[in-house]
């Protein structure tokens, strides 16, 4: 998918780094979802081999949808809730960009 990273705003005035949940799509089809603060090299990481072990098995991965998020936190609790709901959850997130 290609502009998805570079429209993400930076999300905290604190000293924090900005935060995102991000969902990408391995090769076999499947969806992973992570938080990172910052999208593009987190997705690299996932290609090299050196992001999860999911990612590694399922891998290269395109990145389909980032959510900014105001703190760390936040994101980890988006990541969770985007985890719980499950893949048809994931993929009408992903339609809203594609």
């Amino acid at each position: 998918m290609t502009g998805v990273t570079e429209d993400l705003p930076a999300t905290s005035s604190t000293n924090d780094p900005p935060a995102f949940v991000y969902i990408v799509r391995c090769a076999d089809g499947s969806y992973y979802t992570g938080w990172t603060t910052d999208v593009p090299r987190r997705v690299a990481e996932h290609n090299a081999g050196r992001g999860a072990r999911y990612t590694r098995q399922h891998g290269p991965v395109e990145l389909v949808y980032a959510e900014p998020q105001p703190s760390r936190s936040a994101a980890l609790k988006r990541e969770d809730e985007i985890k719980r709901r499950g893949r048809r959850y994931k993929e009408r997130l992903v339609g809203c960009v594609e």
